[in-house]
This record gives structure tokens, C-alpha cells and sequence, in this order.
């Protein structure tokens, strides 16, 4: 525990008090031109649909789990898979989960998925404990970041330099253990110092460290847990008067997690739904991943500003994990999802899968894959801003210019096993690259402009994004270590046009109404020859604000002209990973609604009830008939309902708060839905189950700068099956609880 030392040491030294400030920090000004709403723009005023999730809402429950904090954004979908948020599936307006591939996921402005062009498959994902704030971007607003605009976008801002004066240092820590051996440490210092002439030197130290044993449970036993490790470091230079910044960033995350693909049956979910068959008991993941970030700022003149981010991050992942098992007639070889959901005709392999105690497995029948991979980013960009008048009529002009490379490269093997008496025993070892020995990468330019343009009651934001993206794949043969000589090279390149426009019209001074249109647009895959999947997207709506109320109502309809699906052992298998597969026109349309406020003020009542409702209704439907090898679609009929979509989901937010304490509960209800394409009544074998969940946490203050805080995830501790992807029927999180101390100073 070195660094849980390191941060005691740090939080405990001397500071120079700046509570406050540290408490009600801003994001970095340096990130203000590459965000959507900046820090200075009224959430009325915001154009198209933006919700920004701020550190002090972020700090109620103290949620390392990003499904549990997007919850209570209207149209943003969720698939659970391991019940902690390791590897999340988000979708926007019926973008598609699988591994959040269809949205724009970004820190600090940057894109974080692994390669974002090539391979978009989220296997890392920044860990919320150390999240300072998180923006949501709908509609037209999403076309400012691509590649993908035809959900939206997400972006994650890290701990910042805390914004305290010059001289002045800040710190935070939180220590938390609960169910299942759980524990987390976070603690951050930081802050600024004069150098003299005007220029002022920040500095930010900041480690996170998490660990459970897990909640599901082996029959032979062991962990089915995780560790992960998450250090960050930033060096800052800014201008007194702060017209002039420039900051180095570097993050590091280690991760080790006992993860599985294999699921249950239904019969066996039904028994004991945390259960764990033996045949994944060498199931681990392990991650490495690095980032690398130079940001500059210039303020040139008023209302003129350039931002530039340097960017490098590099992923290394190997995942070790059941692939598959043999056949009964030992000719080939069984999905898992095929087996599990069909026992009965599957008798031998799910008995090789559970390999119980005093049982003895065919010699090789589990299949166990390497999934080792290398990834790599790298990119430039920058936003240029200014505002400037036409009469009346008040312009702000944003121009942005990015260019990025990405690549992912497999290099993969299979190892055989048996089961003797409940143990996996090695029966053949793979050689590298013998399974799967690839490489695809992607060079892309993108620029963008948009411009805000208030005239009077009316306020219109066009905007048109332009990229062009080289994709190639190259392939070896099987076992070429030396890749001497590549067997294939697959080259294309997509030049697309994306427009959006937004708009708002001030029925009054707390009364907006909005509305937009855009072009929905995701790049293929290296290798892949399928048709561009595109969309027009629509959007109306209104925004209330006044007196402390906020609410808001707005539609949409995704109007896909192709959707496209990409075969992945996380979407169940059953075909070649990688292929691409076309589902032609789909439409998808919704309402959102949101609203909240506090009742009562501590200053005058003594106390204060925030309350909050976020619901979203949603239906998407195939408007042709098809066959498809992509498992959540198969046999496709006109009208049939798109998979992993639930028509509702509502979050339903209520709590205290007095002088030094607080207590905060939240209610989620999501209906059931369908893990394949279909329409009427779900069967049980493809049905994920409706829930309400209730989270409850409290806070009460101990000293200035020192509380103790609780929370309860699931405090019913409610059984469901939350999907049937990867592998069979996968069980949410059953109630886990934490506790512990939260310091700032």
C-alpha cells in the first residue's frame, strides 16, 4: 500500500486553508473552447440537447460505476455486463451498447476509446472515482466531435489544477471498504505558485485505487474480482492575468480483473444467479493503458481564442478467456451462447463447461483464447473562437481542425483445456499469432465550423463537419511472427459531409423553445465493405428554467437509412469477428423529459430537498426484412424492435440536506426488452428483465473539511438478468455497500 501512504502523507502535510475554493472549482479554463457549453453559458441557453453532470452531483454517491451516474441523463442506454462498469455499453437514441462503439467517448476533449476509427470497441474506459465532471451531447450538438454523430458524444473531465490563488495548495481524499472486500483510496494535491514576471507554475498529483473480490462466485472457488491502479500527473503554466495557459498531462491505468464472457442458463440464473461455471476459472483481463496530453490556450484578443491539444495514448490489453468448447461429435466446435441456451440439446459441453467435482472433461474440449492486442493514438487539434457583431445580430464562430491516427493490432492465440475434478488443466498450448495476426489502422482529417448566431429572441447554431479517413487492414499468415510478407492488404477511404443545425426561439425569459436537425454519420470498419452507416437525425422540444426550476421536454427521431452492426464476442458471437453486417433503414424515435429542483434553503429554512426526474420513452423498429449471422438481430421481420432498447427508463432522484449532513436516495425503473430482434410478447430465453433499483447514501460532517460517508447500491438487493450478451444470462449487482471518510482541504 505505497501509495496509499504516499497520499496520507500528502493530504496530512501543512496547506494553506482553501477549502472553498478546492469545493467549488471550475473546469480547467483551458477546456472551456472544446466543450459544447463551455463554463459560462446558462443551461437555458445551451443549443440542442446538453446535460452536464457537475462534481458536486457526482460526489453523492460516489459511483465508480459510470452505468449508475448516466442513469439519470435521459436517452443515453445502458447493457450491463459485470455489474461494476469495467467494460460499460452506452448508446445514444438507439445508437447501439456494444462497447459504447457508436458514441464519441472523450477526456478532457480528447478521444479515449483505444482507436477510436479502427477499432472503436471501448475495452478501456476512464474510471469515474477520479471524474470531476461529465457532459453529455445530443443531437446536433454531437457533430462538433465525431467520428461518430449519429448518437452523440460523452466527455470526461479529469481532476483540474484546483483554481485556488496563487500560493495556496488543495487536496482531497477518500477512503471507502464494503461488501465483497471492496476498497477504494482516491486522493489528489495540487495547486499554483508565483514564478514571477506574471506567470504562475500548478502542479497536480493524483492516485486512485480500487479493488474488490467480486460478487460472483466460482464452484471451485476463487476470485472473480478486479484491481485496478489509476495515477495522474499535471504540470501547468498560466498568465496572471490567465489569458495564457499551457498543461501537460500524463495518466497511467493498470487493471487486473477475474472477467468472464461465459454466462448461465436461465435454469441456473433462476437457482443462483452470482453463480460461476468452472470452465472460466482462467477467465483475466489485464490492461495497460497511457495517455499523453499537451494542451495550449491563447487568449489573442477579446472574444478571440485558440486552443491546441497534443495527444498520445497507448493501450495494451490481453484478455484470457473461454472461447468456446467442442462439439459432441468432436467434429468442430459450439458457441457458449449457443450452449447455455439450449441445454438440453447441449448436455456434454455444458457438462465440460461446469466441469463439477469428480468430473472429468474431454481432453481439450474448452478453448480458451489470448485476446492480446496493441493499440495506439495519436493526434493534433485545435479550436479557434471568436465573436464578433453584424449590426444587431451577435456572432460567436468556432473553427476547429483535427488530425488523428489510430491502429489496432491482434496478434492471438488458442490454448486447450480440460477439466479434472474442478480443475482446468492445459492439455495443448497455442502458438502466437496462430489464431488471429492483424493489424488496422486509420489517418484522419476532420474540420469543423459552427457558428452561435443571437439575433434578438431567436438563436441559430449551423454547423458542418468535414472528414476524410484512410482505413486499411493488413493481415499475415497465421503463426508469421516475423510478419514478413502480408496475405492481404485492404485499403478504403471515406470522404462524408456532416451539417447540423440547431435552434431556439425565447417564447420568453425562462421559456425556450428548441429544435434541430443533423446528419448522422459512422466510419466503417479497416476491411470492412459495407455501406456507410448514416442517418438524419431530428430533434424539437422546450426548456423551462426559472426560480431554481429546470425542465425540459424534447423529441426525436433517428431516421437511419443503414444501420450497421460489427461482429464481436462481447455481442454473443456467432460469426466472424470482426464482419460487418447491414440492418438497411431502421427508425428510431423517442421523448425525453427532465426536470429538477430544490425545495427549501438552508440559510433560511435549515435545510434543503433537491429533487430530480429524468425519463425516457423510446421505440425502434427495422422498417425491412432480413437474415443476418449478427446474433441480436437474426431473422429479421418488418416492424420487428430493435434489440437491448427498452421502450422506458426513468431515475427518479430525492434528498436532505442540512447544515452537516445530507442523505440522498435514487429510484431507477427500466421496463424489459428483448436481447434479439422481435416484436410482441418477449419469451423468457430472450427477455431482460424489467427492475427498480434504489440507492441510498448519506454524509455527515465530522469536522470542517472531514465527513463520513455511506452508500448502498440495489438496497433491496434485487436478482435480474441484465443481458444474455456476451454468453448466456448475466446477472446485475446485488447490493453492495461502502463506507468510509472523505477529506478536502
Amino acid at each position: 500500500m505505497k501509495f496509499g501512504l504516499m497520499v496520507s502523507a500528502a493530504v496530512m502535510m501543512p496547506l494553506t486553508a482553501a477549502a472553498n475554493e478546492a469545493e467549488d472549482q471550475d473546469r480547467s479554463a483551458l477546456l472551456d473552447t472544446i466543450t459544447v457549453t463551455g463554463s459560462n453559458v446558462s443551461p437555458i441557453d445551451i443549443g440542442g440537447s446538453v446535460q452536464v453532470i457537475t462534481q458536486e452531483e457526482l460526489r453523492v454517491f460516489e459511483y465508480s460505476d459510470v452505468n449508475r451516474i448516466l442513469r439519470q441523463v435521459p436517452g443515453v442506454f445502458l447493457q450491463e455486463e459485470d455489474g461494476f462498469g469495467l467494460r460499460p455499453n452506452i448508446g445514444i437514441r438507439g445508437s447501439g451498447t456494444d462497447r459504447s462503439a457508436r458514441v464519441a467517448i472523450m477526456e478532457d476533449g480528447v478521444l479515449k476509446s483505444p482507436a477510436t476509427y479502427s477499432a472503436p470497441a471501448a475495452y478501456y474506459f476512464p474510471r469515474m472515482a477520479r471524474i470531476s465532471g461529465v457532459e453529455i451531447a445530443k443531437g446536433p450538438a454531437a457533430i462538433k466531435y465525431g467520428p461518430s454523430t449519429i448518437g452523440g458524444a460523452i466527455n470526461f473531465f479529469s481532476t483540474p489544477i484546483p483554481d485556488v490563488p496563487a500560493g495556496t495548495v488543495a487536496a482531497s481524499l477518500t477512503a471507502l471498504a464494503g461488501s465483497y472486500e471492496s476498497q477504494r483510496l482516491h486522493g489528489w494535491v495540487g495547486g499554483w505558485a508565483p514564478l514571477g514576471g506574471g506567470i504562475e507554475l500548478g502542479a497536480l498529483v493524483e492516485g486512485l485505487y480500487e479493488h474488490s473480490d467480486g460478487f460472483k462466485r466460482l464452484d471451485i472457488g476463487g476470485s472473480t474480482g478486479f484491481r485496478i491502479e489509476d495515477y495522474t500527473a499535471k504540470l501547468g503554466l498560466r498568465s496572471a492575468d490567465r489569458r495564457h495557459g499551457l498543461e501537460l498531462k500524463y495518466q497511467r491505468n493498470d487493471e487486473r480483473s477475474d472477467e468472464t464472457y461465459l454466462g448461465l442458463t436461465l435454469m441456473d440464473f433462476a437457482a443462483n444467479p452470482n453463480r460461476r461455471y468452472n470452465g472460466s476459472q482462467v477467465d483475466e483481463m489485464n490492461v495497460e493503458h497511457e495517455t499523453w496530453q499537451l494542451t495550449h490556450s491563447v487568449e489573442l484578443a477579446p472574444r478571440l481564442s485558440l486552443t491546441t491539444i497534443a495527444y498520445r495514448t497507448d493501450t495494451a490489453r490481453s484478455w484470457y478467456k473461454l472461447n468456446d468448447v467442442r462439439n459432441a461429435a468432436n467434429t468442430g466446435w459450439s458457441s457458449l451462447s449457443d450452449v447455455l441456451a439450449n441445454p438440453a440439446a447441449n448436455s456434454l459441453q455444458l457438462a465440460d463447461l461446469m466441469g463439477a467435482a469428480g468430473y472429468n472433461g474431454r481432453a481439450g474440449a474448452l478453448r480458451v483464447r489470448n485476446n492480446n492486442r496493441v493499440y495506439q493514438t495519436t493526434g493534433v487539434q485545435s479550436v479557434l473562437s471568436t465573436g464578433f457583431d453584424t449590426g444587431k445580430i451577435r456572432h460567436t464562430l468556432e473553427l476547429s481542425a483535427r488530425y488523428h491516427e489510430d491502429s489496432e493490432d491482434r496478434f492471438q492465440q488458442d490454448d486447450r483445456y480440460q477439466i479434472v475434478d474442478g480443475r482446468m488443466q492445459l492439455t495443448s498450448a497455442g502458438a502466437p499469432g496462430t489464431q488471429d495476426n492483424r493489424k488496422g489502422d486509420a489517418k484522419a482529417w476532420a474540420f469543423f465550423v459552427r457558428d452561435t448566431i443571437e439575433a434578438g429572441p431567436v438563436t441559430l447554431v449551423p454547423g458542418l463537419r468535414y472528414e476524410t479517413i484512410d482505413l486499411r487492414q493488413t493481415r499475415w499468415a497465421l503463426g508469421d511472427t516475423a510478419r514478413s510478407t502480408p496475405t492481404l492488404i485492404a485499403q478504403r477511404t471515406i470522404d462524408v459531409l456532416i451539417p447540423g443545425i440547431s435552434a431556439s426561439f425565447a417564447l420568453s425569459d425562462d421559456l425556450r423553445l428548441i429544435g434541430g436537425a443533423h446528419r448522422g454519420f459512422t466510419n466503417p470498419a479497416p476491411g470492412s465493405n459495407v455501406d456507410v452507416e448514416t442517418s438524419w437525425n431530428y430533434e424539437a422540444g422546450i426548456r423551462f428554467a426559472r426560480n431554481g426550476w429546470r425542465a425540459e421536454i424534447v423529441g426525436f427521431l433517428n431516421d437511419y437509412e443503414n444501420l450497421v452492426a460489427t461482429c464481436t464476442a462481447s455481442s454473443g458471437g456467432n460469426c466472424e469477428i470482426g464482419d460487418q453486417f447491414e440492418g438497411d433503414a431502421v427508425d428510431v424515435k423517442g421523448i425525453e423529459v427532465l426536470a429538477r429542483h430544490t425545495l427549501g434553503s438552508i440559510a433560511n429554512e435549515g435545510f434543503e430537498l433537491p429533487v430530480s426526474l429524468a425519463y425516457t420513452f423510446v421505440e425502434g423498429r427495422f422498417n425491412s426484412a432480413f437474415s443476418s449471422e449478427y446474433e441480436p438481430w437474426g431473422e429479421v421481420e418488418v416492424d420487428d424492435r430493435l434489440p437491448y432498447l427498452p421502450s422506458h427508463q426513468l431515475a427518479l432522484n430525492a434528498g436532505l440536506r442540512v447544515e452537516r449532513a445530507r442523505v440522498n436516495a435514487t429510484l431507477n425503473w427500466v421496463s424489459e426488452t428483448r436481447a434479439t430482434a422481435g416484436q410482441g410478447p418477449i419469451a423468457i430465453g430472450d427477455r431482460i428483465d424489467e427492475r427498480v433499483l434504489v440507492d441510498l447514501s448519506a454524509e455527515v460532517d465530522l469536522l470542517p473539511g472531514l465527513a463520513a460517508f455511506g452508500t448502498v447500491q440495489n438496497l433491496f438487493d434485487v436478482s435480474y438478468n441484465a443481458s444474455f450478451s456476451p454468453s448466456g444470462v448475466r446477472p446485475g449487482a446485488p447490493r453492495l455497500a461502502m463506507a468510509g471518510l472523505r477529506a478536502r482541504y
